[in-house]
C-alpha cells in the first residue's frame, strides 16, 4: 500500500497536455516504478508489447481495437485480473488499460492471451496521459479505478487519485450516460473520495455491491482479511 510496493495498482498526476477547461494540475508523481526486468518479462515485453500496447496518442479506438463498441478504461490494472474478467465478461465492449509496470503489464497480457482474450489492450505510461488529452472527449462509456493506492497520511492526500480536477477530466472523456467505478478497501480512501464527489457538482453517487466479473483476490481478498470490507461507488455524471 506503498508507492514502492509494485504489486499495488501505480498512479500518478501530471499536468502536461491538459485541455483548457481542466485545471492543469502540477507535476505530482504518485509512483514509482521500480522494478526488476526478468528474462522471461523480457521475453514477454517483446513478444506482446507490439500486439497490444497502445503507444501513439490520441488514441483511436476503432484503429487500436478494429472495430466500432463501448470503451471501458481502467486506470491502473496491476495485474490485470479485473480487466481480465471484465473483458471476458463483456466481449461486445473494448477494454483499455493503463498501466507503468511494466512485469505486470505483461504479466495481464500474457494471461490474457491464455485465456483467449481479445478485446483488450493497454496503455503501458501515465494515465493521465489519456485522461489530459490522450482520449477524446465523450468516448468512454466507462472508467474503473479499483483499489488504487489510498495514500493514507494526510501530508500525502493531494497524491490521491480522485481529485477535483480528475473528476473533472473524467467527466469530460465519458459519453453521456457513462460511469465512474470506484473500489477501495481502505476507509481513508473511501471517505476521501465521498468527500470529493460530494464537492463536484454534477457527480451522482450509489454504493453498489462488487460486480461480479470482479473477483476477490488482490487487494480486495486481502482487505477483507484484515477485516476491510470493500466499497463501490458508482458514480454518473450531469
Amino acid at each position: 500500500m506503498t508507492p514502492e510496493n509494485p504489486s499495488r495498482a501505480p498512479e500518478s498526476l501530471l499536468g502536461g497536455g491538459w485541455p483548457a477547461d481542466v485545471e492543469n494540475p502540477r507535476p505530482i508523481r504518485t509512483f514509482t516504478p521500480r522494478y526488476r526486468v526478468s528474462d522471461l518479462t523480457r521475453e514477454r515485453m517483446d513478444t506482446l508489447l507490439p500486439r497490444y500496447a497502445v503507444e501513439q496518442l490520441p488514441v483511436d479506438p476503432q484503429a487500436v481495437f478494429g472495430r466500432v463498441a463501448p470503451l471501458v478504461l481502467e486506470i491502473g490494472s496491476g495485474h490485470g485480473a479485473a480487466a481480465i474478467g471484465y473483458a471476458a465478461a463483456h466481449p461486445g465492449h473494448d477494454v483499455l488499460t493503463a498501466e507503468v509496470h511494466l512485469p505486470g503489464v505483461v504479466r495481464m497480457l500474457a494471461a490474457a492471451q491464455a485465456s483467449g482474450v481479445e478485446n483488450l489492450r493497454v496503455y503501458p505510461r501515465d494515465a493521465m496521459d489519456l485522461l489530459g488529452g490522450g482520449l477524446a472527449p465523450h468516448t468512454v462509456s466507462a472508467v474503473h479505478l479499483l483499489f488504487p493506492d489510498p495514500w493514507p497520511k494526510v501530508r500525502h492526500a493531494k497524491r490521491r487519485f480522485v481529485q477535483q480536477r480528475t473528476l473533472a477530466a473524467i467527466e469530460r472523456i465519458l459519453v453521456p450516460g457513462g460511469e465512474l467505478l470506484v473500489g477501495t478497501d481502505h476507509p481513508v480512501y473511501a471517505h476521501w473520495t465521498r468527500e470529493q464527489l460530494a464537492a463536484f457538482p454534477t457527480a451522482r453517487v450509489t454504493q453498489v455491491e462488487r460486480p461480479a466479473w470482479k473477483d476477490e483476490d488482490g487487494f480486495e481478498g486481502k482487505g477483507r482479511a484484515a477485516g476491510r470490507p470493500p466499497t463501490y461507488l458508482r458514480v454518473t455524471f450531469g
